[in-house]
């Protein structure tokens, strides 16, 4: 079913097969993520492609400083015939939303997926309107260093699985990229290639890979290490720690097993954890990245051996 789905992505969005099997590994483990790059090198085409792919509804949002939280949850609205208010479903009653832009708007707006993102509900006027099932955001954001954007806070970046950078296209990737569309090929309609009952199975069997006490145990000292200096003035959170177990449940069964091997953490551990951890100032005035210093500190933790 996978090799499907994972050829007819390499044919709408070419040269970026290690991001879509990121994006994927994030939907299987049941995460978020957030999408940090310059404008036009295709985001909005891979969440597309994404959702259309896998049969699911697809919803998008632009976020502009003037977006309402109620545009992104929904609203009530009276009707005068009825005497009652009626629920006006917001964007994000899709199984894919497409978060565009999110730190083009304001804290109050970007805090309206908060609740959505971390327990696939919406509350609306005291009442409560459960997702669509499967339910993922793909978050887009330009560099914070760009006019007009609003930083995400730190207890919002932790509720995105992972991070992800997509990256300029190589030059005969690029030159690809424009004679299908000058070809039209892009105005072609997205044909799915699963179906919701085997979504829902490949999730399942995802949450059956099993994860032994000793690759438990090493994703727990990696957790522990950021907490204690190693160049961080801030750790990674517990919810940081079940989510890199998750992601790497899915990057293992991705490899095609039945069990998470150490490999599968550490290939998933820059893209899990990298947002999450703020490097000291010392480190910053050095240009030491978060990816840099986990770099170090995982060679200074022991590799179980099973």
């Amino acid at each position: 079913m996978l090799t499907r789905f994972l050829e007819q992505m390499n044919t709408y969005f070419a040269g970026k097969g290690e991001i879509v099997e990121d994006v994927l590994c994030c939907f299987l483990a049941g995460g978020h993520v957030l999408l940090e790059d310059v404008p036009g090198v295709g985001k909005t085409t891979l969440a597309r492609t994404f959702a259309g792919s896998l049969g699911l509804s697809f919803g998008r949002i632009q976020f502009t400083p003037d977006t309402m939280p109620g545009d992104v949850t929904g609203l009530s609205v009276y009707n005068m015939k009825t005497g009652e208010f009626t629920y006006r479903e917001g964007a994000v009653m899709r199984n894919i939303l497409l978060a565009d832009e999110l730190n083009r708007t304001s804290p109050k707006t970007q805090a309206a997926l908060l609740e959505a993102m971390a327990e696939s509900q919406v509350t609306v006027d005291g009442t409560k309107y459960p997702l669509p099932q499967p339910f993922m955001v793909i978050a887009t954001q330009n560099p914070v260093s760009f006019t007009g954007t609003f930083p995400l806070p730190e207890a919002q970046l932790d509720r995105f699985m992972m991070r992800l950078s997509i990256g300029y296209p190589s030059e005969e990737e690029e030159l690809r990229l424009a004679r299908s569309f000058m070809e039209g090929r892009y105005e072609e309609e997205i044909r799915p290639v699963l179906e919701l009952k085997d979504v829902l199975e490949l999730k399942e069997k995802v949450n059956r890979v099993h994860i032994s006490d000793a690759v438990m145990g090493y994703v727990q000292q990696i957790i522990a290490r950021t907490r204690a200096g190693n160049g961080f003035s801030l750790g990674a959170s517990p919810r940081a720690l079940l989510q890199l177990l998750k992601a790497a449940q899915a990057k293992a069964f991705l490899g095609g097993r039945d069990f998470v091997k150490p490999d599968d953490v550490k290939k998933t551990v820059k893209n899990v954890l990298s947002h999450r951890l703020i490097p000291t100032t010392e480190m910053k005035l050095q240009k030491k990245k978060a990816e840099d210093l986990l770099d170090l500190m995982l060679l200074k933790i022991s590799v179980p051996v099973e």
